[in-house]
């Protein structure tokens, strides 16, 4: 079973996911960070992305070059063998990857590489495409929503909490702005924009709890069971 996770940044969707999948027994994924993975690549090895045949020959040996291991519980991501789990995550990565994941070519072979994980196991799938594009036959799909300026306060708590010497001026306002401008480059990109699927489950985050959304989440997994059941 394949369950797709889709929203806005800052709805809290990698911890919902993450929290979804282990209370399931399911595989967690988080396309983002493969983005970012890929990305930080890219950027490694100096591609310039409108060089075409640069740019592809990169992209075919980027499947061998990626990999995830658990560590501890923990998701480690590596890129040609070195662990750049924090270094995806910080400033160099975040400002270039809304422009790299939009290009055409990046994006169908990270959908290609997806669709090859999630053969023949159970699931969650975390991203901005993955209802609509990626899995459009997902068994459940979900779609989060939020409130700007919940979604600007947590994205603010969340950089101040990890990468606090960096962020001394940064303010809440920017992270308004930020999202503001990162939703409506999502919404408005030609490949893959961020738009709900039209049979999610929309889940408004703003007023819950981590674990109020995924017990809703559940509950709508047991109303699908219980109907697929009564179907057969």
């Amino acid at each position: 079973m394949i369950i797709t996770i889709d929203g806005a940044v800052a709805t809290g969707k990698s911890t919902i996911a993450k929290k979804l999948a282990e209370s399931v027994g399911y595989i967690f994924f988080d396309t983002g960070a493969m983005y970012r993975t890929l990305t930080y690549g890219i950027l490694k090895n100096k591609i310039d992305i409108f060089n075409l045949e640069q740019l592809n020959h990169f992209l075919e040996t980027f499947p061998s070059k990626f990999d995830i291991k658990i560590i501890h519980r923990e998701r480690k991501y590596y890129f040609d063998s070195e662990e750049i789990t924090q270094k995806i995550r910080g400033k160099e990565v975040t400002n270039e990857v809304s422009k790299i994941s939009a290009l055409k070519a990046v994006r169908d072979k990270l959908i290609s590489l997806q669709r090859e994980l999630a053969v023949g196991v159970n699931a969650v799938f975390e991203g901005r495409d993955m209802g609509t594009i990626v899995f459009p036959d997902a068994s459940l799909k979900i779609y989060l929503t939020g409130r700007d300026e919940v979604r600007a306060k947590r994205r603010f708590d969340e950089i101040k909490a990890k990468y606090p010497n960096e962020s001394q001026t940064l303010t809440l306002q920017q992270c308004l702005e930020d999202i503001n401008k990162r939703d409506a480059y999502d919404t408005t990109r030609e490949n893959s924009p961020l738009i709900q699927a039209n049979d999610a489950f929309v889940v408004d985050t703003s007023d819950l709890s981590i674990d109020e959304v995924v017990f809703k989440i559940l509950e709508y997994k047991d109303a699908l069971k219980t109907k697929l059941n009564h179907h057969s």
